[in-house]
């Protein structure tokens, strides 16, 4: 099968590729990169104003199989990642069981190789049930196939386990990813801590509570060696952290969500339970920092931290209701318009940071559309301006705080290893391709 890619703006960060160009792919893979190529016998997808990117990579989504399927599975998952422009997704292990063996991950990654519609690959448990206690299989784990370990959605409180994890992951060169806030600061808290949870008469989550964790963290890391990922970062403390680790050699990389770069605590005052995420909304000093993080290098990738829940989970009282909410299908939208379409970053920053970071803090063969590497490719149109309705949405989370938004920037097709699988927001059918 061939498939040629004409006219488009070609930007590949790893190459320092931004040029107009045609992509001839081949059996799957990226075959040449050049003016006025020509196939016999291929396919056309005309591109002409739009631009052709790397496959974008989300190393941080829920996928909740297996177990939760009531929130979301594999098939709906990676359905709602085609229609976001993401060609390949990590999927945490906070499920039920929780992936915290080798088995799960293999059964994990082999229902996805029959059912999923887009690259999936598995993020492994740091502790047994994520509890904290005990050291998870994680060499088992890694050779059936993980590409992290994570606690996600808790905070290691153990110091030496953390110690343990790190150097025994090292072993096999791959990275920790930390869920940074330290739980007896945050208990019962439900928002950011400031002048808006004080007016509402909320208890509130302290940004320090996230400063002192990714501290502890990034000593442990820089005491073993080992590689370590903060995930979702929020506050202006853990940014400057951060940078000054990075600037020691510590391995250290980190990410930011869109939400957490595109709104700020006052979104919370509605009281709609979609902005109720972990770690919180902060306020505009700490969103600011993290944008100059992110432009600076500080920040690594922009990942979704997609987290679905079944409709009544959410429809509740805000400080019952569950964290997280459905963000693959808006945040290439949220993105462009919060950060390219105001001057704040350019397209290949982006890009960078939505491919080929995490494409490199995960290990993968993606992130590039260099020749030889599987042809996974997101065409973008960043000029299309859209409104956020969450009823067609592919997903089974149907909550969002973006509901309504008009953004501007949305990707109209995504190939997989030289598939169609997304065009003009129309998915094929899971198992087509």
């Amino acid at each position: 099968m061939k498939l040629v890619i004409k006219r488009g703006r070609v930007i590949d960060p790893v190459q320092n590729i931004d040029a107009i160009a045609d992509i001839l792919v081949e059996n799957g893979v990226i075959a040449k990169i050049g003016e006025a190529i020509e196939a016999k016998g291929a396919e056309v997808f005309d591109a002409e104003g739009l631009v052709i990117a790397p496959g974008l990579i989300d190393m941080h989504v829920h996928l909740r199989e297996p177990g939760l399927e009531a929130k979301e599975d594999i098939v709906s998952g990676t359905q709602a990642a085609a229609a976001g422009g993401f060609t390949t997704i990590a999927c945490m292990p906070n499920t039920k069981p929780v992936i915290d063996n080798a088995i799960l991950v293999a059964g994990v990654l082999r229902r996805a190789e029959t059912e999923g519609l887009v690259r999936v690959k598995v993020i492994g448990a740091l502790s047994k049930e994520q509890q904290g206690k005990e050291l998870a299989e994680i060499g088992d784990m890694l050779q059936a196939g993980a590409v992290a370990i994570s606690d996600d959605g808790h905070y290691v409180s153990d110091a030496r386990l953390l110690r343990n994890a790190l150097e025994y992951t090292g072993i096999y060169g791959k990275t920790v990813i930390s869920h940074a806030e330290d739980e007896g600061l945050v208990s019962e808290g439900y928002m950011h801590e400031g002048a808006v949870s004080a007016a509402l008469g909320m208890k509130g989550r302290p940004a320090v509570a996230e400063d002192i964790a990714v501290a502890r963290d990034i000593l442990l890391a820089e005491y073993t060696g080992a590689r370590l990922h903060i995930a979702h970062v929020s506050t202006k403390g853990a940014v400057e952290i951060i940078r000054q680790a990075k600037r020691r050699g510590v391995k250290v990389t980190a990410e930011a969500t869109p939400h957490h770069l595109a709104l700020t605590d006052e979104a919370v005052s509605g009281f709609n339970t979609a902005t109720k995420v972990n770690p919180p909304l902060r306020s505009r000093d700490h969103v600011d920092a993290l944008i100059a993080g992110l432009k600076d290098g500080t920040i690594d990738a922009i990942a979704t931290d997609h987290a679905p829940h079944a409709f009544e989970e959410k429809d509740m009282e805000y400080k019952y209701a569950p964290s997280g909410f459905a963000g693959l299908e808006t945040a290439l939208g949220v993105v462009l318009t919060e950060l390219y379409h105001t001057g704040k970053m350019t397209l290949p920053e982006i890009i960078r940071c939505l491919s080929a970071a995490p494409a490199k803090i995960l290990d993968l063969n993606a992130g590039t559309l260099q020749v030889g590497v599987p042809a996974d490719i997101t065409v973008i149109e960043p000029m299309r301006e859209w409104t956020v309705d969450s009823k067609k949405f592919y997903t089974r989370g149907k909550h969002t705080p973006f509901e309504g938004a008009k953004l501007k920037g949305k990707a109209v097709a995504t190939i997989v290893g030289g598939t169609i699988v997304m065009k003009d927001g129309e998915v094929s059918t899971c198992g087509e391709n």
